[in-house]
């Protein structure tokens, strides 16, 4: 027998290799298999398009369909050089998951490389223009240094979910940025200068592109790259991607104030009324969300920003009364709008250029959003299922129409592939960290894991962290290093996975530390000072999907609570063919085909980890929280160790921001009328429960005991 101590210098040996043999067989190699898991594993690399909720905007397209616009301040656009000079360096600009059906016949393989390629690139980047930054300090050059480089920061946390690597650079060069430009702005005014003065507007040849000849103010300025802007321009591009960097932070009150600070020079500006709508419904401030969406709505002719339609209706659906008029505005708009957008895509597909794809998936997006918004009117407003499904089968068909084809046998062989390697010979004794701080809440999507971990987080010594997952996006480098480490030895493996468990932790305690510093609080001591709440021991990680990651879960945290929400099958399976989730790994829960792989994938897993980590995973029923909240928050804080506070039971008092699709849902409170919802639609789900079969009942308990903290 070969001791694993001989090839690290010695130390103590992990228990489950009792000889060098076994722990090659069962553990080494399975490692390595994952390497080839994940080569082909979407929710592995993490890399997914850029979400609409995160950079509140779409790519907008031209509104004639006849030429691509640039999205508002984009990386592509930005040019390094001064006003009027003409960039000379380029760069590569990492790919994004494609969605367009010219590219279907891509492998999942090819996809998930460039992600390996696409990610070292990024790096490359910004390594680049850290650099330029840098050259450029002190020169008039500096604040457009400044813009590329947290404008590439930013993109690149969009694309990578790492729990927000870099959000915080970003924010610090966007300021940076501002006070540059308000010093020029301030010199130009105190010299009589016109501020407004954009170099490109009065272009001939930008005049050929009329889409947005309507707008009025620095609106026109919208489409401009950074060189063409005037300083009023440049200073509302720069604080809309300030406040958008704070948003994707969960510093929502920060994104508000900087979206305020761009509507002082122009209280029309588009970008940045969207924009704030979209913070005022995380904060639960629906009439002025609702109030920003209409003026944008009003002026916006060519439903550029129709990310304002999809936030007028989370208003409305929320609380009819913050419109005069309730849902009658957006109603009588959209239905003079379905039809006109209906001509401007066919004109587009009967065009051969080579701008006609992104404006198809353009005029696509809208009419999806549109028809999903008025199948929310139906559905919470008239009642009339038949209407609302016409809305809704209609949304989801321009939605499918402009991503490539369902794989379901790549589905199948991930599954597969986490179950053969995950076996339990697989999981050695000693490994991973002693920490119970993390707390995992995984399930399929629209279980009810929000309004669990809105729960938790109203308890003091807890902390809800969203669903920017630290553990879910450092998952490729986790894989990437106990690979290494394996091929050395036993104790070498179990000092790396000790670390990386740590280092998730302190990355969740200080991601908290920066929220929490920059984060309103209505509570105040006598003196009127702000009181600082409790230093939590618990920090709650919501990803969903990491239903998928259990194996790495128990690998690296043995001891953390794994919390499994579970709801009543077609309640949580239509909820989510209903829902419209940004851009990625959800995209085939609005096709009937895909949303019924996902839920067996799922159940497959689930059954799975019961098998081989018997009692690991604790489930929770849905349907037990919201019936006997008060017989549950009780066993569920017991279990995750923490002493009993009647708070949880006020979850939805609690003013805290909540950035998920769940989020004015959790606001009312525990409710039981959504229960069996999905049976007023019975009668046109036939394919979808033929495709669920038996499993549209799930014969699982909560199964809560008491915890061993």
């Amino acid at each position: 027998m070969v001791d694993s101590s001989s090839a690290t210098g010695g130390g103590r040996v992990p228990k489950p290799a009792a000889s060098w043999t076994v722990f090659i067989f069962h553990f080494a190699i399975p490692i390595a298999i994952l390497a080839v898991i994940s080569n082909f594993n979407d929710i592995y690399s993490g890399l997914v398009s850029i979400p609409s909720h995160i950079l509140h905007t779409r790519e907008p397209n031209s509104g004639n369909a006849k030429k691509t616009l640039g999205s508002p301040a984009t990386t592509s656009n930005v040019q390094l050089q001064p006003p009027k000079e003409k960039s000379t360096t380029e760069y590569n600009q990492p790919e994004t998951q494609t969605t367009t059906k010219s590219t279907a016949t891509q492998s999942s393989k090819t996809s998930s490389n460039r992600h390996q390629q696409n990610v070292k690139q990024m790096e490359s980047n910004i390594h680049t223009l850290r650099s330029q930054y840098k050259q450029a300090a002190d020169t008039p050059t500096e604040y457009l240094a400044a813009i590329q480089l947290a404008d590439f920061l930013k993109y690149r946390d969009t694309v990578i979910h790492d729990g927000g690597t870099y959000q915080m650079e970003a924010i610090e060069v966007y300021s940076r940025a501002v006070s540059l430009l308000e010093d020029m702005w301030r010199k130009m005014m105190a010299n009589g200068e016109d501020t407004r003065n954009a170099s490109s507007l009065n272009n001939e040849q930008d005049n050929q592109v009329n889409d947005y000849d309507h707008y009025n103010g620095l609106n026109k300025e919208i489409f401009l790259d950074y060189g063409s802007k005037s300083i009023e321009g440049l200073l509302c591009a720069t604080y809309c991607n300030l406040g958008k960097s704070y948003f994707m932070s969960n510093m929502f009150e920060r994104a508000v104030q900087s979206y305020d600070q761009c509507l002082s020079y122009d209280h029309d500006y588009f970008d940045a009324l969207n924009s704030r709508g979209q913070s005022y419904i995380i904060l639960g401030k629906y009439e002025e969300a609702a109030r920003d969406f209409h003026r944008v709505l009003n002026m916006d002719y060519s439903r550029i920003f129709v990310d304002a339609v999809t936030g007028l209706a989370k208003c409305l659906s929320a609380d009819e009364s913050v419109l005069d008029g309730g849902w009658d505005f957006l109603v009588k708009l959209l239905e003079v709008e379905i039809p006109r957008q209906e001509v401007s895509l066919q004109s587009a597909k009967e065009l051969a250029d080579n701008g006609a794809a992104g404006t198809i998936k353009h005029f696509s997006d809208v009419l999806k959003r549109m028809h999903l918004a008025m199948f929310q009117y139906h559905d919470i407003k008239t009642k009339k299922a038949s209407e609302a499904w016409r809305h809704l089968s209609k949304g989801n068909e321009y939605k499918m129409s402009t991503i490539a084809p369902f794989d379901e046998a790549f589905e199948i062989e991930k599954v597969s592939k986490v179950k053969e390697v995950f076996t339990k010979s697989f999981f050695p004794d000693g490994f991973g960290s002693d920490t119970k701080t993390p707390i995992f809440i995984i399930g399929f999507v629209r279980s009810g894991s929000t309004l669990l971990e809105r729960i938790l987080d109203a308890h003091p010594l807890i902390v809800g962290t969203g669903e920017d997952s630290v553990f879910n996006g450092r998952l490729d480098s986790i894989r990437n290093e106990i690979i290494q480490a394996s091929m050395v030895g036993g104790y070498q493996l179990q000092e790396t996975v000790k670390k990386l468990a740590d280092d998730v932790v302190l990355d969740m305690r200080k991601r908290w530390e920066i929220i929490d510093a920059n984060t309103h609080s209505d509570e105040e001591d006598s003196s009127g000072k702000q009181r600082r709440a409790q230093v939590p021991t618990r920090f709650v990680d919501k990803m969903l999907t990491n239903y998928m990651n259990v194996g790495f879960i128990h690998l690296l945290f043995p001891k953390a609570l794994i919390l499994h929400v579970a709801r009543e099958p077609m309640d949580s399976i239509f909820s989510a063919f209903k829902h419209d989730f940004p851009a990625g790994g959800l995209d085939y829960t609005s096709d009937f085909i895909g949303l019924a792989r996902l839920y067996h994938g799922y159940r497959d897993v689930i059954e799975h980890w019961d098998n081989v980590l018997p009692g690991r995973v604790t489930h929770i029923r849905y349907e037990d929280m919201v019936s006997d909240l008060p017989g549950m928050a009780p066993k569920i804080l017991e279990k995750v160790g923490v002493p009993w506070d009647p708070a949880v039971l006020e979850f939805h008092k609690k003013k805290h921001a909540v950035n998920t699709l769940s989020t004015t849902q959790v606001r009312q409170g525990v409710y039981t009328h959504h229960l069996k919802g999905w049976k007023r639609y019975e009668e046109f789900l036939g394919p979808l429960l033929e495709r669920i079969g038996s499993r549209v009942e799930f014969e699982l308990s909560t199964s809560l005991t008491k915890s061993s903290a």
